[in-house]
């Protein structure tokens, strides 16, 4: 029996949504023996949104100091442990990852999270992030700079931001470079701290 997950990610934010989460992403991973399923989630905007007023108010919070709120998830390790329990029991009840083994995973996308959907681009603009692009831009597939801008599906990335290393040093003649979001073979965050 094959995995469905499709299926496995419709439910995942199905649940989600049940509590105020939204769902980032899914990995399954494994064979017959050792399978594991590892789903990143965070706040909804709606909750993101909230956390950022917190964050503006001058009220003493928990929040880590100097990272952008809008770099935070807003999940807490019960967020994780109720939606875990949640959502292993709908696998479980509706057999969606067929056989009796299987590790849950659930964790927040962390401050290096994947950038994966076009509204995380547009979310994350003024964020320092690391690219790898299918097809090399000005001779480098790999780039490292401050996203400063996403329209028409082209992100603008502003090299000055960091010191570029390797091939990269060699590639920058201007101070940005656009990339085509058809291009991007993975995008990560950079943690500024």
């Amino acid at each position: 029996m094959a995995v469905q997950v499709d299926q496995i990610r419709a439910t995942a934010e199905r649940v989600a949504a049940s509590h105020n989460l939204e769902l980032v992403d899914l990995e399954f991973q494994g064979g017959v023996k050792f399978r594991t399923l590892r789903v990143f989630v965070e706040k909804n905007a709606a909750e993101r949104a909230k956390l950022a007023e917190l964050a503006a108010s001058e009220a003493e919070t928990n929040l880590p100091k100097g990272v952008p709120v809008e770099m935070l998830s807003g999940v807490t390790h019960e967020d994780c442990a109720v939606f875990a329990q949640d959502f292993g029991t709908v696998l479980d009840v509706e057999d969606l990852i067929p056989g009796a083994e299987y590790t849950l995973e659930v964790s927040s996308p962390g401050l290096e999270r994947k950038l994966l959907r076009p509204a995380d681009y547009i979310r994350f603009q003024g964020s320092l992030v690391k690219l790898q692009t299918f097809t090399p831009v000005n001779k480098n597939r790999q780039w490292q700079g401050r996203l400063t801008k996403f329209t028409d599906g082209v992100l603008t990335i502003d090299l000055s931001a960091v010191k570029q290393k390797g091939k990269a040093k060699k590639a920058v003649t201007e101070s940005t470079v656009d990339i085509a979001l058809a291009n991007v073979e993975k995008a990560n965050l950079v943690a500024e701290i």
